[in-house]
């Protein structure tokens, strides 16, 4: 048996999967669900309402835009404290022992079996559907979207929204100028976080060995965790990723 119940949460959402966009939206942290055989994992309920657990804001974000372009979306529903979807599975940080500054207990000393039924209860099966996706698409643009909180280990974070990638920047700079343009936003390129293959795992692993265009965009967590915010840049976003897969594809052709 494995390690979810039949009546849990499913693994993944999956939205539009005929939309007629290229874009393809990926959210590795958009929920923060336990399998009940593993208790609170000895984390206090207030922590699961920080951005340890997950990307705050990042699914609402995500199922407007999906609406708005007609974009397939798929959403990852566990926390990432139970497997970190966006981690290579053999790395500590996709078994946090520690996040940010709060201990999570239920991590402490995980052999490999426990290891191994956490990845195939949970990441195998979503990062299995991208990579049918992939397959089965005409053309796919490699979306990630995340969050990332205003202050991480007191450290105070001035970007509203940032651009991460690793080989291929192309895409990520084009959406960062047009960004920059909109007026009033402080954007980020590689920071506060960067793409590496040590680390991460959708864009090396789905975007890169398929040789896909893509990008990764981070949104500060307080401009987007309430609806109001959430609608706001899931607009903007409507608005801008068109005009940068446009400009991409102009500059292919010259």
């Amino acid at each position: 048996m494995g390690l979810l119940r039949e009546d849990e949460a499913p693994v993944y959402e999956l939205l539009r999967e005929m939309g007629q966009s290229p874009f393809l939206l990926t959210a590795d942290h958009a929920g923060r669900a336990i399998p009940r055989a593993l208790g609170d994992l000895g984390v206090p309920r207030a922590e699961m309402d920080r951005h340890i657990a997950w990307d705050i804001g990042i699914a609402g974000v995500t199922r407007r835009l999906s609406e708005a372009l007609d974009a397939t979306a798929i959403l990852q529903n566990y926390s990432r404290l139970v497997i970190d979807c966006n981690r290579q599975p053999h790395v500590l940080s996709a078994f946090p022992e520690v996040s940010e500054a709060t201990p999570i207990s239920g991590n402490e000393g995980l052999d490999e079996a426990a290891k191994a039924a956490r990845r195939a209860a949970i990441f195998d099966p979503y990062h299995g559907a991208i990579g049918r996706l992939v397959v089965e698409r005409a053309r796919t643009v490699y979306v990630a979207m995340h969050s990332f909180t205003p202050v991480y280990l007191a450290q105070a974070r001035p970007m509203h929204v940032a651009v991460l990638f690793n080989r291929s920047p192309r895409l990520s700079k084009i959406l960062a100028n047009l960004l920059r343009a909109e007026g009033g936003l402080v954007v980020g390129e590689n920071a506060p976080y960067r793409v590496t293959d040590e680390t991460d795992y959708g864009v090396p692993v789905h975007a890169e060995r398929n040789g896909l265009d893509y990008l990764e965009i981070e949104i500060r967590q307080d401009l987007i965790a309430g609806e109001a915010g959430q609608a706001e840049w899931a607009g903007l976003l409507a608005r801008l990723l068109p005009e940068a897969l446009k400009q991409l594809d102009a500059g292919a052709k010259t």
